[in-house]
């Protein structure tokens, strides 16, 4: 039982009836007089607690007292306390919406002065700063899907608190029917949060894969509207409406989405057989001639991680240099005619 009272003693909606006072209210109901003894033996409930729970009862206004000398205890129309215990949240409530209202209304009409100030301006192309501007603009256009999201996702980890916005903005798409495809960088199969992410909304029907070399995040819904990273605005995004240029991104998005591989856990595929996959990736990057940081960004890494790999590597191949591992490399045939390598020298996972 809480007893938070208010000043009148009237139940407060923060109030609740324990088991003890709910079978005396029925008794009291069916009986309409106080007969401790009779009352404790009929519901089990101890005479100290009887009397306690009628104390309380008339406290908060459900039962009422005969007066001076009268035994009986009548009980009173439960919906009756509980609209005065209501009444003053409704009241809160009331004020609260009005508020709300008065607020929407105003920005109703900056928005229609945003509008206006804009006319003739082309709508192709928009930029939002910050991050809170940019979920807030997710949200929206996510609300708006009708049958197709896909994502590219670059980047080997999200943040838990990222993930459990994102799982319900998913699930509402999903149960609407809207087919939702991402794409992550492999490294996102050794991250736990990922892992429990992707199995809980595969269940529901989203598609993931995954692939080792990623471009930077984009997001496409219903093949109208693209959200990219704004490159001078890390926290920020690019809208993009030009048909055109959301139908290459889409086009390169189903390019991707067509050589990666399902979104699995590392584990299962075999920690070594992973860690080769890698290594040849890297290789392939650093004949090339790409530099750590790029590659690290190609592959969703922390750019620490990523020198670890290429260090582990030029000391497998005996190079001190990168000069030298190319030579290596050459040597030994790890690259096939295409650029692409046919072996790779083995290194522990990181």
């Amino acid at each position: 039982m809480v007893n938070q009272q208010t000043d009148d003693n009237v139940l407060a909606v923060g109030d609740t009836l324990g088991a003890e006072e709910v079978a005396v209210y029925r008794w009291l109901a069916l009986h309409g007089q106080l007969d401790l003894v009779r009352m404790a033996e009929e519901t089990g409930v101890d005479e100290t607690a009887v009397s306690s729970a009628v104390d309380y009862l008339v406290r908060i206004g459900l039962v009422q007292r005969g007066k001076e000398g009268d035994d009986r205890l009548w009980v009173v129309d439960p919906h009756l306390v509980a609209a005065v215990a209501t009444a003053p949240v409704e009241r809160a409530i009331a004020e609260q919406q009005t508020q709300l209202r008065v607020f929407r209304d105003q920005f109703a009409q900056l928005a229609s002065d945003y509008k206006e100030g804009r006319h003739g301006v082309s709508t192709d192309l928009e930029t939002i700063p910050g991050l809170t501007q940019v979920r807030a603009a997710l949200n929206r256009a996510a609300e708006q899907c009708r049958e197709d999201m896909v994502t590219v996702q670059p980047g080997g980890t999200r943040p838990p608190e990222v993930l459990q916005d994102a799982l319900l903005r998913d699930s509402q798409m999903l149960a609407r029917g809207v087919r939702m495809r991402t794409v992550y960088h492999h490294t996102a199969r050794f991250n736990s949060p990922s892992q429990a992410y992707v199995a809980t909304v595969s269940a529901l029907g989203g598609e993931y894969r995954t692939a080792h070399q990623l471009v930077d995040r984009v997001i496409i819904f219903d093949r109208e509207v693209a959200f990219m990273t704004n490159r001078n605005d890390r926290l920020g995004a690019v809208v993009v409406r030009e048909p055109s240029v959301v139908h290459f991104l889409y086009e390169l998005f189903e390019q991707v989405w067509s050589q990666a591989q399902p979104f699995s856990d590392a584990a299962t595929d075999g920690l070594e057989a992973v860690a080769k996959d890698l290594d040849r990736t890297i290789l392939r990057l650093l004949a090339a001639g790409l530099k750590d940081e790029t590659i690290a960004r190609r592959l969703g890494m922390s750019l620490r991680t990523t020198r670890k790999h290429i260090a582990d590597m030029m000391q497998a191949l005996g190079a001190e240099s990168r000069f030298q591992a190319g030579v290596a490399v050459s040597a030994r045939g790890l690259l096939n005619d295409d650029g692409e390598p046919d072996a790779a020298p083995t290194t522990a996972p990181a």
